[in-house]
């Protein structure tokens, strides 16, 4: 049976210690999407790393560049740290993704577990909508040096430790000076990542197909620092005056602690995740359905 994808790979949820319950759950479900993809006449890989963790055998064991180098499609089963993790990785390949939602909220995790085949065929056949998600790029800098550099698709977050006083920061955007915040922290997100740290900070909710991003302070000193929109095509600047216990995290993974002095350089990445939905999808009916939108309406 014709498909618009020649050959799948298949992305796994899993933990580096995972209970047994929870591991024979997962290998159950990667078992069961590559028996269904068989069944389209798909040629089936696994990402290695999770299958090893899992222990699913019979397939092809790929890494993400190797994925991102053979593959036509490839489908992440878990919840979006699960997307936002391979989608970092196959962005520079333009490799498409689909996300079967094994985990809690699921912004950018579309099909549900319990019935992903019904729309999971379709989108087989090309019938789907495609989304595009720009990346950005961050670079950390000390003493004229680059000591970090990566890409995020929801965020960059400058915080102090638990139990450190406020930083103080110096934000820069295309080299004209913007302002001084006082605060816990700041955040740095694209509209995908609108609707994650950044939204718990007061920050707006922004469609996907806005080429801006959110830079939102957490807990300012200073009631007046509201968070800002900027257009993407900016390059935003981060200086590090004052603090310590200090670092930033990049999709909320850390990078090397941050000391004063440093910059973060941040600009939209030349790369794009490259997400499908299936057909008829709208960000509206997603964020009605995620945040409870359609409750006590008549």
């Amino acid at each position: 049976m014709h498909t618009s994808f020649q050959k799948i790979a298949i992305l796994g949820k899993y933990q580096v210690t995972p209970s047994q319950d929870a591991r024979k759950a997962a290998r159950s479900i990667v078992e069961d999407v590559a028996r269904f993809l068989g069944q389209f006449g798909c040629e089936v890989a696994l990402e290695a790393e999770s299958a090893l963790n899992l222990g699913v055998e019979g397939y092809p064991l790929l890494t993400p560049a190797q994925i991102g180098q053979q593959c036509d499609l490839c489908i992440a089963i878990g919840g979006d740290g699960t997307m936002l993790g391979i989608a970092r990785e196959l962005a520079p390949y333009a490799t498409p993704l689909i996300g079967i939602n094994q985990g809690r909220l699921g912004f950018v995790t579309d099909l549900p577990l319990n019935h992903y085949q019904d729309q999971l065929g379709p989108m087989l056949h090309g019938i789907y909508e495609q989304d595009l998600r720009p990346l950005i790029h961050a670079r950390v800098e000390r003493e004229g040096h680059t000591i970090h550099e990566c890409h995020a698709l929801n965020d960059v977050v400058v915080s102090r430790g638990a139990a450190a006083g406020m930083l103080e920061l110096r934000v820069e955007v295309n080299g004209q000076f913007v302002s001084n915040q006082r605060a816990d922290g700041l955040i740095l997100a694209t509209p995908t990542g609108s609707t994650a740290y950044s939204l718990s900070v007061g920050g707006p909710i922004v469609h996907p197909a806005t080429a801006g991003w959110v830079l939102a302070p957490i807990a300012p000193h200073k009631l007046s620092n509201r968070p800002l929109m900027l257009p993407d095509a900016s390059h935003v600047t981060i200086r590090i005056l004052a603090g310590r216990d200090m670092s930033a995290k990049f999709d909320m993974l850390t990078s090397p602690d941050l000391m004063v002095g440093d910059a973060l350089h941040i600009k939209r990445s030349p790369h794009s995740a490259r997400f499908l939905h299936p057909k008829g999808w709208s960000y509206f009916a997603m964020l009605r359905s995620k945040l409870g939108w359609n409750e006590g309406g008549s």
